[in-house]
Parts: C-alpha cells; sequence; structure tokens
C-alpha cells in the first residue's frame, strides 16, 4: 500500500488538509470492493471502523487496513486528530487483470482470470 499526504492552499488564511491513501493491485473485483465502500463514503473516522470491523466481507479488510494507515499518517505527519476526520472521497477503479492457465485432461488448459483494483480513500479534518 502506497500512502500520499497533500495539502492544498484553500484560502490564504486557512488551510485544506486532506490526507490521500492509495491501495494498488488488490486481488478482488472492482463491484465487491465497491460495495463496501459506499457504505463508509461520508461518515467519521470513528464510525467507519466500527462499520468495517463488522461486516461480514472479505474486501472490508483491505479498506480497513487502508483507513488505519491513512488516520496514521494523518495524525503522525500533519499533526491533525483522528477524532475529527471523516471520510470526504472513497473510490474503486479497475486494475489490471492475473492470467493464469490451469491444466485440464488431454493436454488442453482452462484459463483463469482474478480480477485487480486501485483503491483510493482520502480523509479530511471537520471544520469547527
Amino acid at each position: 500500500m502506497k500512502g500520499k499526504v497533500t495539502t492544498r492552499p484553500r484560502n490564504r488564511k486557512e488551510l485544506d488538509r486532506k490526507v490521500k491513501v492509495l491501495a494498488q493491485h488488490i486481488c478482488m473485483p472492482v463491484f465487491k470492493a465497491r460495495r463496501v465502500i459506499d457504505q463508509i463514503r461520508g461518515r467519521s473516522y470513528e464510525e467507519t471502523l466500527f462499520i468495517l470491523e463488522l461486516m461480514p466481507y472479505r474486501a472490508s479488510y483491505s479498506i480497513l487496513k487502508l483507513v488505519y494507515s491513512a488516520a496514521a499518517n494523518a495524525s503522525h505527519n500533519m499533526g491533525l486528530n483522528k477524532a475529527d476526520l471523516f471520510i470526504s472521497e472513497a473510490e474503486v477503479n479497475r486494475s489490471t487483470i492475473v492470467k493464469k492457465l490451469r491444466p485440464q485432461a488431454r493436454g488442453r488448459s482452462y484459463p483463469i482470470k482474478r480480477p485487480t483494483c486501485h483503491i483510493t480513500i482520502v480523509l479530511k479534518e471537520k471544520s469547527k
């Protein structure tokens, strides 16, 4: 997982502080990751952790690790409070398809296609 911290000035007095984290080539189909991402988009950091820990999907573990990483980057690199963070953007994009060949009878082969995806999560601080 690769993490990237970005800051962009919104006004001269105030900074729009956000943390962007990107996980690439996660071995799961896009639609399975999107059903989890759609549940957490726009929610607070603490509420997101509760939701992801209780979801029965395999995709929720990868997304939980990504949210933990983004919050750790925000608190360590930018000095933000984890309780004030919320998920402003979350998206899942399609990536490459890993192709393998499975041997079959009579010297034939059967293709196995494993789809992968990129997951991007952006955390922002709640305005006070």
